[in-house]
This record gives structure tokens, C-alpha cells and sequence, in this order.
């Protein structure tokens, strides 16, 4: 894949426009800094990595020169890393032979060989793993113990309530205590969303452009890695360690459970084949989660109990028809 210096450079500068829009403190200007690995990832995807790699450099070279190393080092780790290496591994594949392709036989003479192309489930632990990484430097930047990052989320949480009275002032008090405490992982959650959303955007523009090479996955079928519940289980359980320890195993847990979020929509996608009205079932549990928020934790356990019990297969095995046998 060949190259283009002129769109490394032009997506680089869109990127950067978009990370250093927040500065305006317009409310645009945050739906833009959520999108700004976009323009690097399409061009990853479309041009190759060396492409956003190029790209993110030169943006971050221009934001270290108008603001500072701090927001060049921040654009570098939050967009242009994250956008060069999923973009990469969305492209990575490697011939396959007749037992991992899909169709289990040889390609027809003439015929491009089969690829097997990168997993699903494991770009999304990698944005995953990204998103714990952006969400725990932010963190750090707010201090370096847990004392002080809740002092200073809460400080600043108040500042922005500004209550008067002081009935006002102690139920605001007990609100910001509750959003202190769960900041954390819903940084992480909102991290994870983003650059999740993010690149199936960018590989939906790339596509529609025709210059992905890499097939429309079905994300009916994606699965996560085995250890990714393991994984799962011991942030869980190093959440009530307490301190510091405990605020990372938060970020970490949230961004895996919003990996089994997203499985447990694919199971959803998968089992309602055979049902009538099924857009108006789905387009019911998208409105409830996205109305109330808290109902993603069944989302959550029916990923989980797919993984363990592996619903979808054995939802397929009994639906798919059996293999014509031609007559003798």
C-alpha cells in the first residue's frame, strides 16, 4: 500500500485541529476532540500505518511547537498512537491454509488466496488497553495517590456545582462524593465508547471509500480471547484493594466490561434472528440502555455467560440448516 505524504499531512493537521479544539471551551469542540483519531485512523486504514504515523507526528510536532511538549505528548498518546496501531492491526492478516479459512477448501485457480484477517475480539482488547492507558494518565495528571486525585476531582466538581446555601451545599457535597467515586470508571467507559466508535467509523468511511482491503467483518460472530475473562475477574477483585491499586483495577474492569458489553449486543444480534419484530426488540434494548445507562450490566452478564456457555454456537447449531449432500 502505497504512501501519500499529502494525506499523512492533511489528516494530521485535522487531527490536531480537532484535539486542539478543547481549548475553546465551545460545546462542539468536545464531540470534535472525541473524534480526533479519525482523520488518522481512515488514513491508516486507507494508506497504510506508515501513513498515520507520519501524520501524527508532524501533529504532534505542530501542537508541541504552538502549545507546549505537554499537549503534544497528550495528542501523541491519546490519537496518533492509538490510531497508527489499531489501524495497523485492522489490515494485519496472513495467508490462510484450508483448515483456517473460512470455507475449509482450497481457493479456485485465478482466485486471490484467502487471508485470515486480525480478530475482531482482539482490536477490541487493544482499544481496551488504550482506553485504560488514556484514562490513567489523565488520572495521574491529577495527582500521584488516591487521596489526592478524589481532593482534586472533588474541588473542582464543587467549583463547578457553585451551590449557595447550605442545604444546597450538603446535597451537592453528597452528589460530588458519588461522582468522585465512580469518575474513574466512567472516564474509562466513555474512553472505551469513543475510540470504539472511532474506528468502525473510520473503517465504514475507508470501505465506503473502496480502499479497505480488509472484508466487512460480521460482528454477529467476534469473541474475545479466553483470558480476557480471567483478566476480567482479577481487576474485578483488586477493586477493593483500596488506594491507587484500586482506581486503575477500576479503569481496567470498566473498559473489559465494555468489551463484554459489546459481545453481549452481538449475542443479542445473533438470537433474535428467527424473531418477528426483531429491529423493534433491538431498537427497544439500545433506547432502555442508552435512556437509563445502568441496564449495560445485563448486557454485560449475557456476554459473560456467552463466553462460558457459548450461546451463540450452540444458537447456530440448531439453526443452521445441514449441508445439502448431492445424490450419487
Amino acid at each position: 500500500m502505497n504512501m501519500n505524504p499529502f494525506i499523512a499531512i492533511a489528516a494530521g493537521c485535522a487531527s490536531a485541529l480537532m484535539f486542539a479544539s478543547i481549548i475553546s471551551d465551545a460545546l462542539i469542540s468536545l464531540l470534535l476532540f472525541y473524534l480526533a483519531p479519525l482523520p488518522l485512523m481512515v488514513a491508516a486504514m486507507g494508506w497504510g500505518p506508515a501513513c498515520a504515523a507520519l501524520g501524527g507526528a508532524f501533529a504532534g510536532a505542530s501542537l508541541g511547537v504552538l502549545f507546549g511538549p505537554s499537549y503534544s505528548a497528550a495528542f501523541v498518546l491519546t490519537v496518533a498512537l492509538p490510531a497508527w496501531w489499531l489501524g495497523h492491526l485492522v489490515l494485519l492478516g496472513r495467508p490462510a491454509t484450508s483448515d483456517t479459512s473460512p470455507q475449509g477448501v482450497d481457493a479456485a485457480p485465478g482466485d486471490p488466496p484467502p487471508v485470515d484477517w486480525y480478530p475482531l475480539g482482539r482490536i477490541l482488547i487493544w482499544i481496551a488497553c488504550f482506553a485504560a492507558l488514556t484514562t490513567t494518565a489523565a488520572l495521574l495528571t491529577l495527582g500521584s495517590d488516591a487521596s489526592t486525585i478524589a481532593d482534586t476531582l472533588r474541588r473542582g466538581l464543587l467549583r463547578i456545582t457553585n451551590v449557595r446555601d447550605t442545604a444546597s451545599g450538603d446535597r451537592a457535597s453528597e452528589v460530588v462524593d458519588v461522582f468522585v467515586a465512580i469518575a474513574p470508571a466512567a472516564a474509562a467507559t466513555i474512553a472505551m465508547a469513543t475510540l470504539t466508535l472511532n474506528v468502525w467509523l473510520a473503517a465504514k468511511v475507508t470501505a465506503t471509500s473502496g480502499r479497505l482491503r480488509r472484508p466487512w467483518p460480521d460482528v454477529r460472530t467476534m469473541t474475545l480471547p479466553p483470558m480476557a475473562l480471567v483478566a476480567t475477574m482479577v481487576a474485578l477483585a483488586l477493586c477493593f484493594i483500596g488506594g491507587l491499586p484500586a482506581i486503575l483495577a477500576q479503569i481496567v474492569t470498566a473498559c473489559l466490561m465494555m468489551t463484554y458489553a459489546l459481545v453481549g449486543f452481538a449475542v443479542l444480534h445473533t438470537i433474535t434472528l428467527t424473531m418477528r419484530n426483531r429491529g423493534l426488540w433491538l431498537g427497544s434494548v439500545y433506547a432502555i440502555v442508552l435512556m437509563f445507562v445502568w441496564p449495560v450490566i445485563t448486557i454485560v452478564g449475557i456476554g459473560i455467560a456467552d463466553a462460558i456457555f457459548g450461546f451463540r454456537q450452540r444458537y447456530m447449531q440448531r439453526h443452521t440448516p445441514p449441508p445439502i449432500v448431492p445424490k450419487s
